[in-house]
């Protein structure tokens, strides 16, 4: 005889509280599901509401598979990295005659400064690189560099979400690698799709905005490692509940919720967390397996600058990054504690610290990656939000810059990009992007585009509206797709 529904529902609840099994929390990223608002790509094919996140096909002919962004928060100083300016050296210590929109009025001036670092010509393609980015110059072949990013904003928070969820400050949007994994699910299904990589010191600046998915299913957020090890808390059972007796507790807890489900058909919640659990135990393997970085060669773990102290930690979550997208991962994303490429004063010397820190490990996962054959269908993102203005901020020997979102530089390599160019410009001292303007929705245009999804067609159902990531006027940059 069966148990009545009530002594169903008390035997799970007591059960799940009583016997977690090392069901890791990373696997509640999953959980969710609302009823009747899960909508579709259209001219993807159709398939009944699942709470899973098995490959959808794309709309068109894909070049890139997945994606691993790594977003520099604070807004990196273009013209001392990758957009030299030979005007504003020489127009160094004189007014700047043309309006400026100031962040930080007290410390505010309007006298031109000159990048203190020397550029040179990289690579067979002879793009020009600071001495700050002797990676980025390693790789220059690879990488598209973009000297005319735009948002229009001057604020972190505001650029932030333009350039990650599609509109200038709103919060409550999912973001991008949502919308990814959302129009395309994703290849392993025995790791979430969607995965984020923080610093050991702290939140970056934004917070959870910087991964939330918004109004879809908590199925399409990003689910965070922890930044230390172990990087997933719970992943193993307890000694006395492995092997058989967990696969038996497993397979219990699953009859129980189908058998509840069997009799209340179309209670969606439910059929998430059934998919939650069953990934879970999958993951207890896969995860484990895939954040092991001793299975690298020392060849490798130097190319990423594990073996040096100041490129340890990042280099260790670019290389976690490689093994996550190797695996089956759709977007892997990579965040700084707070902003350190905020350099509002004494930038002689934070500017290259940061870069110390990021550009080893950066170009070291484009050379894996190609080395692997992985990098025609791996796209790599690095930038910011915002860039910075040409003239100083506060003193001329130990000030910084201000922020710019007028114009700023980002890279991007692999998935169909075209490699060895560079592609629009910023006028004579670096302020604002003259030429081929890209914004954050002409960015995400691309982006879909490569993974083989129209950026008009792709929308999510929410209150009865179609909501789409790409709202406003955008086109796609073809000129940098190879």
């Amino acid at each position: 005889m069966l148990p009545s529904k009530t002594n169903v529902e008390l035997n799970r609840r007591h059960f799940l509280s009583e016997n977690a099994m090392g069901v890791g929390m990373v696997a509640l990223a999953t959980l969710l599901g609302e009823e009747n608002l899960l909508g579709v790509p259209k001219n993807v094919q159709q398939a009944p509401v699942t709470f899973d996140m098995r490959p959808r096909k794309p709309q068109g002919l894909p070049t890139a598979k997945a994606m691993i962004s790594l977003f520099q928060h604070g807004g990196p100083a273009h013209m001392d990295l990758m957009d030299p300016k030979t005007e504003l050296t020489r127009l160094d210590g004189k007014t700047y005659d043309g309006d400026v929109g100031f962040s930080f009025i007290k410390r505010a001036t309007k006298t031109l400064k000159g990048s203190s670092f020397k550029f040179s010509k990289r690579g067979e393609c002879g793009t020009e690189i600071s001495e700050l980015l002797p990676g980025l110059s390693s790789i220059v072949d690879d990488v598209c560099v973009i000297r005319s990013m735009h948002t229009g904003h001057n604020g972190h928070e505001v650029s932030i979400r333009y350039m990650n969820s599609g509109i200038a400050g709103v919060t409550g949007r999912p973001s991008l690698g949502s919308w990814i994994t959302y129009g395309l699910g994703s290849v392993s299904q025995n790791l979430p799709a969607y995965m984020v990589l923080t610093d050991p010191a702290g939140t970056p600046v934004d917070g959870t905005h910087n991964w939330s998915n918004g109004w879809m299913p908590s199925l399409f957020q990003g689910t965070v490692l922890r930044p230390k090890e172990p990087r997933i808390l719970n992943l193993a059972a307890p000694a006395h509940l492995q092997g058989s007796v967990q696969a038996s507790n497993l397979s219990f807890l699953n009859r129980i919720n189908r058998r509840h489900l069997d009799k209340h058909p179309g209670e969606h919640d439910l059929e998430a967390r059934i998919a939650s659990y069953e990934l879970a135990a999958r993951m207890q393997d896969s995860a484990r397996e895939a954040l092991d970085i001793a299975q690298e060669t020392k060849a490798t773990q130097q190319l990423y600058g594990i073996d040096q102290e100041v490129t340890r930690d990042y280099g260790t979550r670019c290389l976690i990054a490689r093994r996550m997208v190797e695996r089956g991962v759709r977007f892997v994303q990579l965040f700084h504690s707070g902003q350190p490429w905020d350099n509002h004063t004494n930038l002689i010397s934070t500017l290259p610290s940061a870069c110390r820190k990021t550009d080893v490990p950066s170009s070291g996962l484009v050379k894996d990656l190609k080395q692997r054959g992985m990098l025609d269908e791996v796209l790599v993102h690095w930038g910011g939000e915002i860039g910075r203005l040409p003239v100083v901020e506060g003193d001329p020997k130990t000030g910084g810059r201000d922020h710019n979102g007028q114009g700023f530089s980002t890279w991007l390599a692999g998935g169909g990009i075209q490699g060895g160019m560079t592609y629009g410009n910023t006028d004579d001292v670096g302020h604002r992007a003259v030429e081929n303007i890209v914004t954050p929705n002409d960015y995400q245009a691309t982006l879909l585009h490569l993974f083989g999804l129209n950026h008009n067609d792709l929308y999510y159902l929410h209150n009865g509206q179609e909501q789409k990531l790409v709202v406003s006027a955008a086109r796609i940059v073809n000129e940098i797709i190879a």
